[in-house]
């Protein structure tokens, strides 16, 4: 009978991992995929396009992987790497804009109310936001980051990191009243 070694130790799998043991990579895509699909897909509305952005974030992480240096919490690295590779998708495609005059229009999604909203249906309100909004919120409302690191990895002033937050906040708080007033709303997206 094989005995099969187990990775009980995270650091051990991440050093096996940084040597190229395929193995190891694997079990630490199947470890994080998941959360990270769930990252990118708050920067990036159509979940394909997020899945394509986590596989390329993915291959980074595994390529400077050697880079860790075990300080922190592995997942918040790996995160970072799954953000910057989202604004650089929505860079390269062009949708990032920080201009309150700018919203995206598109076909309408129409969201039923609840006592209480659902992850989905947040998302979708997230979703409706411009993406210059959308991004500023969801780095700074979820992922944590600060106005000076939002304006330093967008390329912005601080100034316009807490318009744009300021001007988010205000968009999903209309959307919520028109919520909480009518038995349902449609959000353009």
């Amino acid at each position: 009978m094989k005995i099969i070694k187990l990775y009980k130790n995270e650091n051990t799998l991440i050093k096996k991992a940084a040597a190229a043991d395929r193995d190891a990579q694997e079990r630490l895509y199947n470890k994080y995929a998941p959360k990270m699909l769930s990252v990118c897909r708050q920067y990036i509305k159509d979940l394909q396009f997020a899945e394509d952005v986590m596989v390329c974030a993915f291959l980074k992480v595994f390529k400077y992987l050697d880079t860790f240096k075990f300080e922190g919490s592995f997942e918040g690295w790996v995160r970072k790497i799954m953000v910057r590779e989202c604004i650089t998708y929505l860079r390269k495609k062009q949708h990032i804009v920080f201009d309150d005059e700018v919203y995206e229009r598109s076909a309408p999604k129409h969201i039923t109310s609840t006592p209480d909203l659902d992850v989905e249906q947040v998302q979708l309100l997230i979703d409706a936001l411009p993406e210059g909004y959308k991004i500023v919120f969801v780095m700074y409302a979820i992922e944590g980051y600060k106005h000076f690191e939002i304006a330093e990895q967008l390329g912005i002033s601080e100034n316009t990191s807490r318009s744009q937050l300021f001007k988010a906040r205000k968009m999903l708080q209309e959307k919520l009243e028109k919520i909480k007033t009518t038995d349902s709303v449609t959000i353009e997206s």
